[in-house]
């Protein structure tokens, strides 16, 4: 009996982890992509920032929550700048769009080797581990799952229950109306888009004590980040979160039977079949029944 539950709270331990990376990893994302369309190839970058900019808050002495957000807001910011003096031109040009933020990334890769360095000193994971079953497991990544439920909960307040949310959705949707009601468009534009560069940037801070950090560490995140939005669909309300669940329960189970690599490709398996099945992702099979 014993050797099932710990069995069984493996696999949920397992399938809890992968779900919070891919929460995490998609949300900056779904805001970028999924809300605004803008095909960010660049999003790995974001996060990157994030995680050197907390890292070295933290050898600075700065405490651990306070460094994350340290990273989140710089990631934040210079996504608006980013949005300022590239992407804003290229709203209507997605190709030109696809050109430009991988420019942007390659740039920014490659500065970032050549200013810091291949790779910066860990900080190691916070907190302890805990026995359940005869195997050990991180309390930090409990945390993560905690986060990634949280962080879905304020998305969810904030562009449903908040002015910004609504003059974001407004601005993004109909944005013509919208500057003719008055609304700034140029302005909401740019936080919307500093909004998802902060949630990458936050990805990166939250799991690079649990990384090794070099300049390439975004391509970590971008592909199931890209595989999430897609698999979610244009809602990052009613997308995000199943699509999240699947993947994640798919690559836990295949990963726990035939290793990590098998995991992955179990899971861009699922994503062909989820699209095959349901072009519009989940969200838009939730959309269509209700409608």
């Amino acid at each position: 009996m014993m050797e099932l539950l710990s069995t069984a709270f493996s696999f949920l331990y397992q399938a809890g982890d992968a779900f919070a990376f891919l929460v995490l990893a998609a949300c900056g994302l779904a805001i970028i992509f999924g809300m605004m369309g803008v095909i960010n190839l660049a999003h790995g970058e974001f996060i990157l920032c994030g995680a050197y900019v907390s890292t070295y808050a933290i050898h600075a002495g700065v405490p651990f929550p306070i460094a994350v957000l340290m990273g989140a807001l710089a990631a934040g910011v210079l996504g608006m700048v980013l949005e300022r003096l590239v992407v804003r031109h290229l709203y209507q040009r997605p190709l030109d769009t696809i050109v430009a933020t991988w420019g942007i990334s390659l740039m920014a890769t490659q500065g970032t080797l050549i200013v810091l360095g291949s790779t910066i000193q860990g900080t190691g994971t916070p907190l302890s581990s805990f026995q359940f079953g005869g195997y050990s497991y991180s309390e930090y990544r409990v945390v993560l799952m905690v986060v990634a439920i949280g962080l879905l909960i304020a998305l969810f307040a904030l562009f449903r229950y908040t002015r910004f949310g609504l003059l974001a959705r407004a601005t993004i949707q109909v944005p013509s109306m919208s500057s003719a009601l008055g609304v700034n468009t140029g302005f909401m534009y740019s936080l919307t888009f500093g909004l998802g560069a902060a949630l990458a940037g936050l990805a990166g801070a939250l799991y690079a004590p649990t990384m090794t950090l070099v300049p390439t560490m975004g391509s970590t995140f971008v592909v199931d980040a890209f595989v999430t939005v897609v698999v979610g669909g244009a809602d990052i309300f009613l997308g995000t979160a199943p699509a999240a669940a699947i993947l994640g329960v798919m690559k836990a189970a295949l990963t726990s039977w035939k290793g990590q690599m098998f995991g992955h490709i179990g899971m861009l398996l699922t994503v062909i079949v989820v699209i095959r099945v349901l072009p519009n992702g989940i969200s838009g099979w939730f959309l269509k029944r209700r409608g």
